[in-house]
């Protein structure tokens, strides 16, 4: 094998590799993606090698059906770590493809294992994303604010809506077959009962991904007219549109990401709110400690920060660090010059839209600014 062990990771058929986001997806040219990796892109529809039941273990035959006997291609095969219960078990012939097996699991979802340079340009691609993500979100809650101020319930004021409780709860979007399987729910998969509107208040209880109780309140007259007007709706849906016809349409988190594509002319997804609103916070939680004296007092600082970003993301320490906290934010406090660069003079070039930004975004966007300009050069 090329790179080292191959990262283990898993992905539904809802985003497979058309560059659509599914519920926690990214929205990135997959082709482009691999070829910057240095990497072929593939798919489990070509020929591969594939798996089959042998005694106690498993052999391998190539595409061409004759028995893999390469000893080095059966130590990648190893490296894979595909788990014995996957069945269907398709393995990417070429050591450079970006997909390197894929196989059902217990419950028939199909799993990914993926080259671990794919991940490593995925991973820097979404964190890349923020800059430009930051510099949008103005004109994007402009638009939110613009449709939901439209009569009745159009899809644009019904979406808009899902995307200003995606960006101040930071609730999760959902996903109808994740929904069905595990009896949990997102923005886009609450039900009427998940919602009570006393006035201008909405208070939300619910089980969301892994089991986490939502139980939170909010206080928004114009969210709390809307919702309740989304509860009158027939059905047990939370979130409906009706459109010219008088048609009643159920919420999906792709017609949430449509919509902001639609509004913001980029290929932003509802993870971006996620990515942007954790490295956010993680940023000011880091910036109100002290300065440190050891290496093992930032960590120590470090470790505090992330769990209080967790808590409020509803993630897991370890995935709200690897997927929900820009890298730079977390090096930078190490290095001990995050809160100096938060308070850095803001170039020119971003004023117009910092000056329209929350002062805390202002701050993490010019350094940000900063820290991609410095590394591009």
């Amino acid at each position: 094998m090329r790179d080292g062990a191959i990262n283990a990771t898993k992905e539904t058929d809802a985003t497979k590799e058309t560059g659509e986001a599914g519920e926690e997806g990214i929205l990135v040219d997959p082709p482009a993606a691999a070829e910057q990796a240095g990497l072929v892109y593939v798919s489990d529809e070509e020929p591969g090698i594939r798996r089959r039941k042998s005694g106690k273990g498993f052999a391998f035959r190539k595409p061409d059906g004759t028995p893999l006997k390469d000893k080095a291609e059966l130590d990648r095969i190893k490296s894979l770590a595909i788990p014995p219960a996957y069945t269907d078990v398709w393995i990417c012939a070429d050591p450079d493809g970006h997909i390197q097996a894929t196989g059902r699991d217990d419950r028939g979802r199909k799993q990914y294992r993926y080259h671990p340079r794919w991940r490593e340009v995925r991973d820097s691609t979404k964190y890349e994303r923020m800059l430009e993500f930051g510099r949008a979100l103005p004109a994007i809650r402009e638009r939110i604010a613009t449709d939901m101020a439209k009569r009745g319930l159009p899809r644009a004021k019904v979406l808009a809506t899902v995307v200003h409780l995606l960006e101040n709860t930071l609730i999760r979007i959902g996903n109808t077959t994740y929904s069905k399987e595990n009896k949990s729910f997102g923005l886009t998969t609450l039900q009427d009962r998940h919602v009570e509107v006393d006035g201008g208040k909405l208070r939300f209880q619910f089980k969301g991904k892994s089991g986490k109780v939502w139980n939170l309140q909010i206080k928004d007259r114009r969210i709390a007219r809307i919702v309740k007007s989304c509860q009158d709706v027939p059905g047990q849906h939370l979130f409906q549109y009706l459109d010219d016809e008088g048609q009643r349409h159920g919420v999906t988190s792709q017609d949430v990401n449509d919509y902001l594509r639609e509004i913001s002319g980029r290929d932003f997804s509802a993870k971006d709110f996620r990515t942007w609103a954790g490295t956010v916070l993680a940023a000011m939680a880091l910036a109100e400690f002290e300065s440190f004296d050891t290496q093992a007092a930032a960590k120590r600082n470090l470790r505090a920060a992330i769990e209080r970003v967790s808590a409020r993301l509803g993630n897991t320490p370890a995935i709200c660090r690897k997927c929900y906290i820009h890298p730079h934010v977390l090096d930078s406090y190490i290095e001990g010059d995050l809160a100096t660069q938060l308070k850095d003079r803001i170039e020119d070039d971003l004023r117009s839209e910092l000056d329209a930004l929350k002062p805390e975004e202002a701050a993490v966007l010019a350094f940000l600014h900063r820290r991609l300009t410095r590394d591009a050069a």
